[in-house]
């Protein structure tokens, strides 16, 4: 495990967008945040860039990614939004740069991708949280969202109790183990590809969001078959918004996750705000956690930064 440093008032972060053009007005409210951080900022010069769906070309998405990491004043790289298009870059990452440069790494959704494969390829922490433009940029954000920030400045144990969400027991014990996922959707993705997520003895998150439950089923029924699910040491479910039947008849999402949680047999807690939610608590990955659905928490240990 290689640990980035932690951030101090003064630092001078980065901020790119390696999948979907931010809209500037939102990403000028989540400037405004990271400055009131006590944080100056960099802006990656293709952020405003777009190409279809995508924040330019696969080059210059790259290329922000890469000269964001090669740059010694940069302390720490925050996504501005998701979207679509990690996947398409993972190929060209230099993944000896980000080893032999490690910096908190901070993203969600489609960037779960590039969580996978630097996690694979340079065992770099990195950090599932809400994104600059499409969460800070928001009419208002949750004090949660602000507050889990902070874990990067004085890193500390994370808890996550009832105290915050409600959480609901599937398959009852303790699982102890890196924690490893994000989106469903991305973490499906990467099987077959050398950025495939290893679930050996490892705590899995996943969340999603406008899926219908047949498609979470064909999703979490791939995972299984692959061995993933029922190789985790257990899982963690974060939120799945507004995944409900569009029409006809369906399982609910929560007869599918049940289904396979029970087939997979492993500790399993589901409710945890994390993901495309408000709040949307900020967790780091590749760190060792402690799930105890007796207790109904996910703990993740400190000393996650240098």
């Amino acid at each position: 495990m290689i640990k980035p440093k932690r951030l101090q008032k003064g630092d001078t972060v980065g901020v790119i967008a390696p999948a979907g053009t931010p809209q500037p007005e939102k990403l000028e409210k989540g400037l405004i945040f990271l400055n009131q951080l006590g944080l100056n900022i960099k802006l990656g010069n293709h952020v405003f860039n777009q190409q279809g769906y995508l924040a330019g070309t696969d080059e210059e998405r790259v290329e922000d990614l890469h000269s964001m990491f090669r740059d010694k004043e940069i302390s720490a790289i925050f996504c501005a939004r998701g979207g679509y298009g990690t996947a398409r870059i993972a190929s060209m990452i230099d993944y000896q740069l980000i080893k032999e440069n490690p910096k908190i790494f901070w993203g969600y959704s489609d960037i779960t991708f590039l969580h996978l494969a630097i996690t694979q390829l340079t065992d770099l922490v990195t950090f599932h949280g809400p994104m600059i433009a499409s969460d800070l940029g928001e009419e208002e954000v949750d004090l949660i969202t602000k507050l889990s920030f902070s874990q990067l400045f004085s890193p500390s144990p994370i808890e996550y109790t009832e105290q915050i969400s409600t959480l609901e027991p599937i398959v009852n014990g303790i699982a102890v183990g890196p924690l490893v996922g994000g989106n469903l959707s991305l973490i499906t993705s990467s099987l077959g590809t050398r950025f495939e997520i290893e679930t050996k003895g490892k705590i899995l998150f996943i969340e999603e969001i406008s899926e219908q439950p047949r498609v979470i089923d064909r999703m979490l029924n791939q995972l299984y078959m692959a061995g993933k699910l029922q190789s985790s040491a257990g899982i963690v479910f974060g939120d799945f918004n507004h995944c409900v039947a569009e029409s006809g008849p369906s399982l609910t999402l929560e007869e599918v996750i049940n289904h396979y949680v029970r087939l997979s047999n492993r500790p399993a807690l589901r409710g945890f705000q994390i993901g495309h939610c408000s709040p949307n608590f900020a967790i780091p990955l590749n760190v060792t956690a402690m799930l105890d659905t007796k207790m109904r928490r996910l703990h993740v240990e400190s000393g996650i930064l240098s």
